[in-house]
């Protein structure tokens, strides 16, 4: 796969031994947003040069202030941080933002899931994409308000239908993924 020229190869195995056995045998960077979410999993990773790179996740670490601290020791040790998507509203992609633009280490692309929503429950809307970014937004807080009645608009969807598993197509009950699938995020089909 090194001829794909991707950032960085993202939890291709489980736990931080065999993350730095693969690390060890290839020339793409290893990147983990599983397998090291906490300080004690961070120290362990520095002091066994597991991976090459920590994807923070506000979600994950426990918010941004803690992800932002995960940061500052990664930049510490000259190991490579970036940001990590877990399928996220455009609130936790502003702290997502904040933090991107806070990491002076941040060396890698980061990653977002954003694209794929239809619709969001900030006022104004969907944050926008400009050349392949979304600015940083502006503003007390994060720089986004909650528009109450999307909130709301949403709130009874979910009452009604359930909640989404990451995972799954909502639009094919009881199907799971066991290849790639390219088709379950097409908003032209729900």
């Amino acid at each position: 796969i090194e001829h794909i020229r991707n950032d960085y190869f993202e939890d291709p195995c489980f736990g931080l031994e065999g993350m730095r056995r693969l690390r060890d045998r290839i020339s793409i960077p290893t990147a983990t947003n599983t397998v090291v979410v906490n300080f004690e999993q961070l120290a362990s990773c520095i002091k066994h040069d597991a991976v090459d790179v920590i994807l923070l996740d506000t979600t994950f670490w426990g918010g941004l202030r803690q992800a932002y601290k995960a940061g500052q020791v990664l930049e510490t040790f000259q190991f490579g941080a970036s940001v990590h998507s877990s399928g996220e509203l455009g609130i936790q992609l502003a702290s997502m933002l904040h933090l991107g633009a806070a990491l002076p280490n941040m060396s890698f692309a980061a990653d977002a899931h954003y694209h794929h929503l239809l619709d969001d429950i900030i006022v104004g809307g969907k944050m926008k994409y400009v050349d392949g970014e979304i600015a940083v937004p502006k503003g007390p807080g994060l720089g986004v308000e909650v528009d109450r009645e999307a909130l709301a608009k949403y709130a009874a969807y979910y009452k009604e239908v359930g909640g989404y598993t990451y995972d799954r197509d909502p639009g094919r009950k009881d199907w799971y993924s066991i290849q790639p699938e390219m088709r379950y995020a097409d908003p032209a089909r729900h």
